[in-house]
């Protein structure tokens, strides 16, 4: 039998202080691993790639995580969407008129789209129309569009005022003339000057249904190739004999789809 060199107690002491060390050991080590899982919370990396803007904490503030305040707001600008508002009296006369045969579905480029930018200009790159909402907002009576475009230079910018060219249809008959040839009877319906076949001034009472660019969309009241007076209207009056000049006033807007305009002259007598 081995002679036992130390007490039983102080064996018990020694198991107790080991133990008690190693639990310390694996202490430290979770104590260690929280703090680099902390760590690693502090570098905050984005789920997107885009743009950021104005931090609204500063350094050495306090933040929590599922805090209300944002830390920054990251804009995705390549690519970028494009919400258009549509009326939805203008989408219901749209269906109406595809329905009747009035306007043609150009299938071919109906998901096409192209902006214009503030300044007037046409930006460059063309876009993609995703989808159109399925409720109409009671604030403003429209539906929304939403159209995605490439964005490599970054000319698109959140929040920027853009609108939005989007051919639907195509109406092979449709006749636009300057803004300007037309004018209001005492009525306020809208009138034209036109100048017949021999030359005499006829006043014509026609339908317009919008503006387009400069232009008058005309539906009725009006036929292809008729001369309508567009200058020197205020010399001449209904049956006078007319001299034709040619008005030049600036053409189409582009990407409109009418293919047929009425012509128009400069008119004296």
């Amino acid at each position: 039998m081995a002679d036992k060199a130390i007490s039983q107690q102080d064996f018990d002491d020694a198991s107790a202080a080991l133990k008690q060390a190693e639990a310390d050991i694996n202490y430290y080590k979770a104590t260690v691993e929280s703090a680099r899982i902390n760590l690693n919370y502090a570098r905050v990396v984005s789920p997107i790639s885009g743009r950021i803007g104005t931090s609204t904490v500063t350094d050495g503030a306090i933040v929590t995580a599922y805090q209300p305040a944002p830390l920054a707001a990251i804009q995705q600008l390549d690519p970028i969407y494009v919400d258009v508002p549509q009326s939805a009296t203008e989408l219901l006369r749209l269906q109406k008129r595809l329905e009747a045969g009035q306007l043609r579905s150009d299938g071919t480029n109906a998901s096409k789209v192209r902006l214009v930018l503030s300044d007037g200009s046409t930006y460059p790159l063309e876009g993609t129309l995703q989808f159109r909402d399925i409720s109409v907002d009671p604030t403003t009576a429209s539906v929304i569009l939403r159209m995605i475009f490439p964005n490599p230079r970054g000319v698109l910018l959140p929040g920027m005022f853009v609108r939005g060219v989007l051919q639907e249809g195509v109406n092979e008959q449709a006749i636009l003339i300057p803004q300007q040839t037309v004018a209001r009877d005492t009525k306020g319906n809208p009138v034209v000057l036109v100048v017949d076949t021999d030359a005499k001034v006829q006043q014509r009472q026609i339908v317009v249904e919008r503006a387009v660019g400069n232009q008058w969309l005309v539906t009725s009241g009006l036929a292809p190739g008729e001369l309508v007076i567009a200058e020197g209207m205020q010399k001449v009056r209904p049956g006078a004999v007319v001299k034709q000049v040619p008005f030049d006033g600036g053409g189409k807007p582009a990407g409109e789809p009418s293919t047929k305009t009425a012509q128009t002259a400069s008119a004296s007598n």
